[in-house]
Order: C-alpha cells, then structure tokens, then sequence
C-alpha cells in the first residue's frame, strides 16, 4: 500500500509538470463502463454463452471467414457488439481525461485498440484519435469491392441471441450490394482496409513530432492493455523511449514497467481518479 501511494503521488506530479496528454487504452478501459471482459475463453464465454456451446475462441469468432461461411453468425457476435457500444455510457474517467487534455499546452490524442467507439462518445475530437484495430461503427465491402469505407450511422442489426444468428436484412456494401463488415482488423484478415486508421496514424505522428520539436513533457496515461494482444502497451512504451515522457501504466493485472515508468495495479476508473489530484 505504501509503494502504491508513492507511485500514485509520483503519478500525479508527472501529471501536473506535463504539456501534453497520450492516452493509451485496451480492452480493460471500458470494463468500468459495464463493458464485457473477454480475457481468456472463460470470459469471452461468460459473456457469449452460445459461443461457449459452439467451443468457439474470441480469436475463432473475429475471423473475417464467417462473412463467407455464415454471414448471420458473423453479424450476430458483430451486431450484438455493436448494439452493446451503442447502449453503453462511458465513464466519470473518460469525461476527466478529456478535461485534462483539454487543459493541456499541446493538448491530448488518444491511441486505442478498442473498436468501440466510446472515446467519440464521451466527447473525445474524432481527428485526436487512432484507432489501430478500425472500429465498428464503419463499414467495409467484404469483397471489397473498392476502398470505400463508409459510417454504418443508425443502420440496425438485429441478432437472436438464443439461436445466435442475425436476422432480418444484413448491412450490404453501398457500392455493389454484396454483404458488408465492420471495418476492423480480424484473425488472419487479408481484405481489412486500412486507410482510415493510417490516416489517424499520420495525425497521431505530426502532433509526437511537434511535440518533440518543442520538448514538449508528456505524460502518457495507459489503461487496460493487457499482454494477449501487446498492441497498445508497445505504443506506450517506444512513444515513452523516444519521447520527453512518463509512462503511468494503470493495469490491475498486467501493471510491470521498466524503471523509469509507474506501474498501478487498478482498474481504469479507479486509476484515473486516484491519479487526477
């Protein structure tokens, strides 16, 4: 308890001498907001039991093959996702980060491997946000039948969680009419495509590198990015390397750094709140 006092006090003064906000997340960054935790099969089956009856892992379930096989299963583990995001409230954390950022000299952008979107919907800027895995509230062709990526908007897509299918009309590609996906990186995904978060990527870029430009101090806050899927973790740590930073790492599980960054074991919204003095 005392080496977590100290870390959270350190935390805050990094904090408080920072120009500019990074704000990395993972999955662990919406659990607080009621969001499923699916690390391991056992959470991912707890909160898909019919998978679970199909032995099914998240990694078997986010691969873009069953918009070929079976397009209803497919739309049924993406749709009720989707409607879950869409029902879902941020939380306080959210809201406080982007205060924070907002209070900033070089401001904040956000990097995340969340497909969610609730980043945009606690009122984070879309322009300040890199979504490295896509998002689910765009779509794609599956063919594709061209670059076209399109924001799925209100369009609705009803799934029968008891027989785990969607029914009713499937999202269909608005240029040739064929069956459309969620514009997110998948296992084994050849047809993902990419621009859209390879734009975000190059606005994340320019703003590290005015940043570095001006030695500009950055304290990056990562919540909930565990070891399964690195992504976010390796961003944190080579933007804290290459940059005039602090990395505090908030992870109740996965919370080990090297020397020169903070490790807090807690939760996102616990996390933030302790470190926002």
């Amino acid at each position: 308890m005392e080496n977590l006092n100290k870390n959270i006090k350190q935390a805050c003064q990094a904090i408080k001498d920072a120009d500019a906000l990074f704000i990395t997340a993972g999955a662990g960054m919406g659990v607080d907001s009621g969001l499923p935790d699916f690390r391991g099969n056992s959470g991912f089956w707890k909160a898909y039991p019919p998978i679970a009856k199909l032995g099914k892992s998240f990694s078997e379930m986010a691969d873009p093959v069953w918009f070929d096989k079976q397009p209803e299963i497919a739309w049924a583990f993406y749709g009720h996702r989707l409607n879950l995001y869409r029902e879902t409230i941020p939380h306080e954390g959210f809201s406080k980060l982007l205060d924070l950022g907002k209070s900033k000299p070089y401001g904040y952008f956000v990097f995340t491997s969340n497909v969610d979107g609730q980043f945009q919907k606690a009122g984070f800027d879309d322009a300040l946000i890199e979504e490295c895995h896509g998002s689910i509230h765009h779509l794609q062709c599956t063919g594709p039948c061209s670059s076209d990526i399109w924001a799925i908007g209100e369009e609705k897509v009803n799934v029968d969680m008891e027989a785990f299918r969607a029914t009713g009309q499937l999202p269909k590609c608005k240029n040739c009419g064929r069956l459309a996906r969620p514009n997110i990186l998948m296992f084994g995904d050849w047809n993902w495509i990419s621009h859209r978060t390879s734009e975000q990527g190059a606005r994340l870029q320019k703003w590290l590198e005015e940043l570095n430009s001006f030695n500009a101090k950055l304290a990056i806050i990562e919540m909930g990015a565990g070891l399964a899927v690195p992504t976010v973790r390796y961003k944190s740590q080579r933007t804290g390397r290459n940059l005039h930073s602090t990395l505090i790492r908030i992870n109740p599980r996965d919370y080990n750094v090297c020397q020169s960054a903070i490790g807090l074991p807690l939760g996102a919204r616990e996390g933030i709140n302790r470190i926002l003095c």
